[in-house]
């Protein structure tokens, strides 16, 4: 089910959508409502009301982007573009964040960055300097330190284990 189609059967003509959020133009009924929140939820989706906890799924999707969708180095670091996007100041920012999710931004940005890392590891044909660079890190070392705290194994370790499961499984 696509969200566009859902707001177009109930009339909600114009939403404006984007990654992870919806801007409803206009009034919306109490049916209307129902009947959206209704069709969300058994696709797995939610309405989000809560203020604080929008502005938290803001930052997920702004890092996200930044992260997965985008390969131009970014001209200001995190705390900044965040802050710049949002319009607030990064401390209040990261104290919402820790408070809503239980993790920091900054552990949200690396975990994301794990992830994108052992996408590139596995589906690009890219090594791991030129991913190094990719995503911003300062060296391969760096790429690799915090590669292995977060998963436990090496870069060259996870490749293989996604590219050979049941030889790798035997070496241990």
């Amino acid at each position: 089910m696509k969200v566009k189609e859902e707001l177009d059967k109930l009339g909600l003509l114009n939403a404006v959508i984007e990654l992870g959020m919806v801007d409803i133009q206009g009034e919306i009924s109490k049916i209307q409502y129902k009947q959206l929140n209704d069709n969300l939820r058994s696709s797995g989706l939610e309405i989000i009301e809560d203020k604080n906890t929008i502005l938290v799924e803001r930052i997920k999707v702004l890092i996200i982007e930044m992260i997965h969708y985008t390969e131009e180095t970014p001209k200001v670091n995190y705390s900044d573009y965040l802050s710049e996007k949002l319009g607030l100041e990064y401390t209040y920012l990261s104290g919402l964040f820790k408070e809503v999710k239980g993790i920091t931004i900054q552990q949200y940005i690396i975990n994301n960055k794990i992830e994108r890392v052992k996408e590139l590891l596995i589906y690009e044909e890219v090594n791991l300097s030129e991913i190094s660079y990719l995503l911003h890190y300062s060296s391969v070392a760096h790429l690799s330190n915090q590669f292995r705290k977060v998963t436990g194994i090496s870069p060259s370790s996870y490749k293989e284990l996604k590219l050979r499961p049941r030889d790798f499984l035997e070496k241990l």
